[in-house]
């Protein structure tokens, strides 16, 4: 299929081979918005009241990436979880455009038509660069920010990251795929593992069939492989960039209290940047897992969730002490958290 097809052509065209996995629990809704549509995952929270949360996968990934740890927030936040355009069950953008800058705006204009105000916004990888960029522009939707392995600029990249940037690259996508195209959904799912995992003996077998009823989906997809090159690009752009528009001094604006999340074996994302990155976000945390690879929320689900729990908690008690008063201004490193990533089995795959 031509990639000069305009989007709506190629959403009318998907092919419904299979429906999008829904955990026990969870429930879908689509957002139609002018321009796009949005697939929105989410979990009733355990009681009424709650402050809302927003969740923002990776490049190659979907709102499915946020499963595990969604459940374990419940008592916490009122969670969804957005498919990016062109992502999970989310359809093409109509202007095909895939830069961070737009997929901000996507998450802009979500949170602005769900007239929630301010959110708990997570953000992983590409999502985590997105999220950045929403908390720097409109620093009244964001009450607090989680960042898993954000993708921020490296002056040295790391070796396995270079083929996600080579898919930048015109023609290269469309290379891989005729190079790749022998290969089973099997094989691609647990390469993509290997890659975003500390260790990829800890997904369970169902969570190795569910990621490959995905893989299976989306290569039916007309479109997967552009979104997935568009948005490389879209990073490869956004490392790039300077002046106020670079990611690291939108970093520096960022108001919401910050908890950065940085993987030991994460192949993707220096975990040496996790020091550079606490000290640009002004009012940051670090939870560092020397066992995690770029996926931690999906890795070690119960120590993201209590870390994000804990910041979440103690934003509602500064806004409850700061009501009809003055607020509060820590200016600076709230503190690390460290952990051996002990987190029992994890039955999840994905990317």
């Amino acid at each position: 299929m031509s990639s000069t097809e305009l989007p709506e052509t190629l959403a009318a065209a998907v092919p419904r081979v299979s429906t999008v996995r829904v955990a026990d629990g969870e429930r879908l809704r689509s957002v139609a918005l002018p321009g796009l549509t949005l697939n929105v995952r989410s979990r009733p929270p355990t009681r009424p009241g709650l402050p809302r949360a927003l969740y923002v996968h990776g490049l190659g990934g979907s709102s499915q990436n946020w499963s595990d740890l969604m459940p374990l927030l419940a008592d916490a936040v009122d969670g969804e979880a957005v498919d990016l355009p062109g992502f999970g069950d989310s359809p093409p953008p109509a202007d095909r455009n895939y830069s961070i800058t737009a997929h901000a705006r996507a998450v802009i204009r979500l949170l602005d038509a769900g007239g929630h105000g301010a959110v708990h916004l997570f953000g992983n990888s590409l999502g985590g660069a997105v999220a950045t960029r929403v908390a720097a522009a409109r620093p009244d939707l964001v009450r607090t920010l989680t960042l898993v392995s954000p993708a921020l600029p490296e002056i040295r990249v790391q070796h396995n990251a270079l083929p996600t940037a080579l898919l930048a690259v015109p023609g290269v996508a469309a290379l891989f795929g005729r190079m790749t195209r022998e290969w089973t959904a099997e094989q691609r799912t647990r390469g993509v593992m290997a890659l975003c995992y500390g260790d990829p003996g800890r997904v369970s077998e169902e969570g190795l069939r569910n990621a490959v009823e995905e893989m299976e989906r989306r290569q039916r997809l007309p479109y997967f492989w552009e979104a997935m090159t568009r948005s490389a690009r879209g990073i490869v752009d956004a490392y790039t960039l300077g002046g106020q528009q670079g990611l690291w001094r939108q970093a520096e604006r960022v108001l919401a209290p910050t908890l950065l999340v940085y993987g030991g074996r994460d192949q993707l994302v220096s975990y040496r940047m996790a020091r550079k990155a606490s000290a640009a976000f002004r009012d940051s945390r670090l939870l560092t897992l020397p066992d995690a690879g770029h996926v931690a929320m999906m890795e070690y689900p119960k120590v993201v969730a209590e870390a994000a729990r804990s910041l979440i908690q103690e934003s509602d008690r500064t806004t409850d002490e700061t009501n009809g008063r003055a607020g509060r201004n820590d200016g600076g490193d709230a503190g690390t958290f460290g952990s051996s990533g002990d987190d029992g089995d994890n039955d999840s795959g994905g990317s």
